[in-house]
C-alpha cells in the first residue's frame, strides 16, 4: 500500500481562497514529555517536519503553548521560509506556567500576547488560522472571540476557528466572526459530535477531530482489528480512513514524532472502506457509549 499523495482530497475554508488537503499533521508530539520542553532529538523532529511537507501535506496544526514555544520554534527552524501553499493553524487560550500545568488564558491581554508569541516564534507577519481553545463549558465566548476578531481586523489573523466547544458556543461565535473550522474530540469510538459535524458540513465549515486515534489511550476494537486484517492495514490507519469517509468537511491532523509512524498515517489516505466495513466500525460507538 503506497501513500496517496492526493491525501484524500481538498477542502476550502469558507469565505476564503485557502484550500488544504484533508490529511494534515499535528505537531504537538514534537515537544518533550508531557508537551514540555524540547524533544530528546531536535534534529529528528526537524526531519519529521520536513518529511511532512515533502509528502505533500499542506497544513500543520500547532500552538505556542506546546513546549511552551518549543514546537513553533522547531517549525520555523525546519520550514522557514515556508512553502507558499503551507497553511499553519495555531491556537490560543491556554498557558503553561513553570509547574507544567495547563491554565486557561482568556483575558484580552493574554489572548493578544499569545497571538504575538505565535507570530514571533513562527516568524510570521500574520497567522493563517487561529483557533480559540475554550473548554467545552457552555459559557459565553463572546468577549474572548471579540478580542480575536479585533486582531483579525488589524491584519494579524487571517481566519478564526474554535477548539473544544459546544454547538451553542459555535452558534454564538458565528454571530461575531466568520468561523472556518471547529476542533473537538472525535473518533470512531467517540461520536458525541455527529450532529455538529453534519451541521458544519452543511455550512461549509471544517471539522478537525483531535485525538483521532484515541489520544493517550489508543483505540482498541475487534472491529478495527478485523477491518485492518482484511485491508492489509493497521487498525490506526483504518480509524483514520473511517474519519476521512465520515464527512467531506473532516480534516485530520494525526501527530507523531516518528518518520515511520508518519508514513503509516499518510498511507491511510489511500484506504477505501466498503459500506459493510463502515457499518461495522459505526457500531463501535454503540458498544463503548
Amino acid at each position: 500500500m503506497n501513500p496517496n499523495h492526493d491525501l484524500a482530497g481538498a477542502f476550502t475554508f469558507p469565505g476564503s481562497s485557502t484550500t488544504v488537503k484533508r490529511l494534515g499533521y499535528g505537531a504537538m508530539q514534537l515537544a518533550g514529555k508531557g508537551v514540555w520542553g524540547p524533544p530528546e532529538d531536535e534534529d529528528a523532529a526537524v526531519d519529521v517536519l520536513r518529511e511532512v511537507v515533502a509528502s505533500g501535506v499542506d497544513h500543520i496544526d500547532t500552538s505556542d503553548f506546546y513546549g511552551p514555544h518549543v514546537v513553533n520554534r522547531l517549525i520555523r527552524r525546519a520550514l522557514h521560509p515556508y512553502p507558499e501553499r503551507l497553511t499553519i493553524v495555531t491556537k490560543v487560550g491556554f498557558r503553561r506556567p513553570a509547574d507544567r500545568s495547563w491554565h486557561p488564558a482568556h483575558s484580552a491581554e493574554e489572548l493578544t500576547s499569545a497571538v504575538h508569541d505565535n507570530l514571533r516564534n513562527l516568524g510570521l507577519d500574520a497567522l493563517d488560522v487561529v483557533n480559540l481553545r475554550v473548554g467545552d463549558d457552555g459559557e459565553s465566548i463572546a468577549e474572548r472571540l471579540t478580542v480575536l476578531a479585533d486582531l483579525q481586523r488589524q491584519g494579524l489573523i487571517r481566519h478564526i476557528g474554535l477548539s473544544n466547544v459546544t454547538a451553542g458556543q459555535v452558534e454564538e461565535a458565528q454571530s461575531i466572526a466568520e468561523i472556518v473550522c471547529v476542533q473537538n474530540l472525535y473518533n470512531v469510538a467517540n461520536r458525541r459530535d455527529d450532529a455538529l459535524i453534519d451541521d458544519l458540513a452543511a455550512k461549509g465549515i471544517a471539522y478537525v477531530p483531535f485525538f483521532p486515534l484515541g489520544g493517550f489511550t489508543p483505540l482498541q476494537s475487534s472491529a478495527l482489528d478485523s477491518a485492518s486484517a482484511s485491508l492489509g492495514a493497521t487498525p490506526m490507519q483504518v480509524a483514520l480512513a473511517w474519519l476521512l469517509q465520515r464527512s467531506p468537511n473532516i480534516l485530520l491532523i494525526p501527530g507523531t514524532k516518528s518518520l515511520g509512524h508518519l508514513r503509516e498515517n499518510l498511507a491511510a489516505a489511500s484506504l477505501r472502506l466498503t459500506e459493510e466495513t463502515v457499518a461495522e466500525l459505526d457500531a463501535i460507538a454503540a458498544k463503548t457509549g
